[in-house]
């Protein structure tokens, strides 16, 4: 990490943690339809198999309110409804028993409202996270920019922050998203030198897996490495349970987090004589379930191999229709090239 992480006030999200030393926490939202109920918590069941530690779900009217109580019944991790314009919505998904609320407090009408939903957070000990978007801002803030501003994004979120604390309710978690990555990373890094509560980092509107894993990776990774962030969500285009796979992955290259293995291969040249491109994806799916966390490479060629990942905890390196399985960079057995998987996989279970 570039800079010493920032200590940001602790909150309770549920059993989660998070801010202070505690670990940095993935998020992820479900795309199915809040009211159905089945379809929600089979997503959300498959989140949690895949690591996600809080979901977010959309709140788009009463009925889908109603819905949280049954969808909190039949999950492990906590809940947080996202809700805009009807505080009625988020009176509701308060009492039925959500962790945590995304609302703007702007755009739920007036301050007696804002007052009604701050009292019934505060009486449960439920945080309110406040999300400012580019796409979002307030009019007045973007004639006074004359456009999309890292600037602007801080002031909306300060602005938003000052209708909570009036009522004296400070359990606050913010996020300021564009998708623009230099333009986010510039308003976290102002933000975090204007408050303590704890913040959500992110690229809003990341694009698809692809694309948008990468400009996440670079986004959250830069804002990571400013030393800001104490939980994230890379907003993806796509399966959800992707997001969730690409949060662990920006974590443990950071080494912010340990997630089982972390997994290592060389590139392929032309001194490969073995499926190597076959045997890592082979070796990497079959790792994905491994809670173990050792650091496990794949590497093409027996001569420079076991030296380039003497840091792995263990690896294969191929040659010609053949291979070697090694621990810290020592050759422990010689195998046939299809039986390399088998046989690295057998080790590590020993480890």
């Amino acid at each position: 990490m570039i800079f010493e992480r920032k200590k940001t006030k602790v909150l309770n999200i549920g059993t989660v943690k998070i801010g202070g030393d505690n670990p940095i926490a993935v998020q992820s939202m479900c795309n199915t339809d809040t009211r159905n109920v089945t379809a929600t918590v089979n997503q959300i069941k498959k989140l949690e198999d895949a690591g996600c530690e809080i979901i977010r779900v959309a709140v788009p009217d009463m009925e889908a309110a109603e819905a949280l109580k049954d969808i909190k019944k039949n999950i492990n991790i906590p809940i947080v409804a996202d809700i805009h314009f009807d505080y009625r919505l988020a009176v509701k998904a308060i009492e039925n028993g959500i962790d945590k609320l995304r609302i703007n407090p702007g755009n739920i009408g007036n301050e007696e409202n804002v007052k009604i939903v701050a009292k019934e957070c505060g009486k449960r000990n439920i945080p309110i996270r406040i999300g400012v978007n580019s796409g979002s801002l307030e009019k007045d803030i973007l004639e006074k920019y004359g456009k999309v501003t890292s600037e602007g994004l801080v002031e909306s979120a300060l602005r938003h922050i000052a209708f909570l604390e009036k009522y004296d309710f400070s359990n606050i978690v913010i996020s300021i998203k564009a998708s623009d990555v230099l333009l986010t990373a510039k308003a976290y890094s102002i933000l975090s030198e204007k408050v303590d509560y704890p913040l959500h980092i992110g690229i809003t509107e990341a694009g698809t897996i692809y694309g948008g894993t990468i400009k996440s990776a670079v986004g959250i990774g830069l804002i990571l490495g400013m030393g800001i962030g104490d939980t994230i969500r890379v907003s993806l285009t796509g399966d959800p349970v992707e997001e969730v796979k690409a949060g662990k992955e920006i974590l443990k290259a950071l080494g912010l987090r340990k997630f089982g293995v972390e997994f290592v291969s060389c590139p392929t040249c032309g001194r490969t004589e073995i499926d190597l491109i076959s045997i890592a994806n082979e070796v990497e799916k079959k790792c994905m379930n491994i809670t173990k966390n050792i650091k496990v490479a794949v590497m093409g060629c027996v001569v420079n191999g076991p030296g380039e990942a003497r840091e792995a905890d263990i690896g294969i390196a191929g040659g010609k229709g053949v291979g070697i399985i090694f621990k810290k960079g020592n050759i422990i057995k010689k195998v046939d090239e299809n039986l390399l998987v088998d046989e690295l996989i057998k080790e590590i279970e020993k480890i």
